[in-house]
């Protein structure tokens, strides 16, 4: 190996961590008889079709993520779960499959994941034979895949493109439903981004269910457990919708109640209390204050985490209703959830 050969395939190897392709050492002199030779010796190794390792160790899993990108091939990006990781929107098993877009029309297929094979006359340590070298690669076919990346070290779909991925992917449209409000909230996206992308793609799968999603997010729910407490108590026991995040004055302040049913004639008001929001000094002294002025106006409220809206929901419904129906609230129908029996 020359020293102009060596020098451009490190540099190769720095920007593409570790990774290289059968095309781009070609160009460099690397033969298939050559590349075939390190291989079988074990100092490279073999990690997807075409793409290589310059080591025989473990992958890291920016490895992992930039042989995905190389075997997607030009214009390929991050995309679904692994856009999600990408972003920091939740964590993601290293062991699936890492998920690729590409340009509609690309020839890119799936690639199954990939263990570690005996080279024959190595030298070097390598990894223990038939351990996952790879968990594989997912293709994914855009025709909007000009519009949907984004410019990072590594390129991935845009936080409101990987929402709506992931929720499209769901098995089904309670799932993709769930998804996308689950997503939205925990990771701050704009609502506003969310329906630009949802107009200019036109989503075939699960329209309606994503629709609903957003009209939900759009009355207010911020957080998961607020969706929770709209889905699972107020639309699963026939309760009737609250306004959200309803601004009040405290202190001169503009605060904001979680759930307010004014609104049906009840002065009623439900606070959710998320623990890792509401463990803030600055949060507590703003709820002290609204708690005292509620108390002031002569208004009942109730307050509730997850453990009681995720956990027993019927029970929150119940103690909700008895107080709307105290104040004043009559149920217009005698429905009732299934799972309410065991409570009633």
């Amino acid at each position: 190996m020359t020293a102009f050969e060596h020098s451009d395939l490190q540099r190769l190897v720095d920007a593409q961590c570790g990774m290289v392709t059968q095309p781009q050492v070609k160009v460099l002199g690397y033969g298939r008889g050559r590349v075939r030779h390190l291989l079988d010796t074990g100092r490279w190794r073999r990690v997807l079709q075409g793409v290589y390792a310059v080591t025989n160790g473990p992958l890291t899993r920016e490895m992992t993520l930039s042989a995905a990108l190389l075997y997607g091939g030009d214009h390929a990006m991050l995309s679904h779960r692994t856009a999600v990781e990408e972003w920091g929107m939740f964590e993601v098993d290293e062991t699936v499959p890492v998920h690729v877009t590409v340009p509609y029309g690309k020839s890119s297929r799936p690639q199954a994941a990939t263990e570690t094979l005996p080279a024959r006359a190595s030298t070097h340590p390598v990894l223990r034979p038939g351990s996952l070298l790879h968990p594989g690669v997912v293709v994914h076919r855009s025709r909007a895949h000009r519009h949907i990346g984004v410019d990072a070290m590594r390129p991935r779909t845009s936080k409101a493109d990987t929402a709506l991925d992931v929720a499209i992917a769901e098995s089904s449209a309670r799932q993709a439903y769930v998804s996308l409000i689950t997503t939205v909230t925990n990771s701050r996206i704009r609502l506003a981004d969310i329906r630009q992308r949802m107009n200019e793609r036109r989503p075939r799968r699960y329209r309606r269910a994503l629709d609903s999603a957003v009209a939900l997010l759009a009355d207010g729910v911020q957080s998961v457990l607020e969706y929770h407490y709209a889905v699972d108590v107020e639309q699963a026991h026939g309760l009737p919708p609250a306004r959200r995040q309803g601004p009040v004055i405290v202190d001169g302040r503009t605060l904001y109640e979680d759930v307010d049913y004014s609104g049906c004639g009840v002065p009623l008001i439900v606070r959710l209390d998320g623990r890792w929001a509401h463990s803030m000094r600055e949060v507590q002294f703003r709820d002290r204050r609204r708690d005292n002025a509620a108390e002031l106006a002569d208004r009942p409220r109730l307050v509730y985490g997850m453990d009681e809206v995720g956990g027993m929901p019927c029970v929150v419904a119940q103690e909700v209703e008895s107080v709307l129906t105290r104040e004043g609230w009559r149920r217009d129908y005698a429905g009732r959830c299934r799972a309410c029996a065991p409570f009633r």
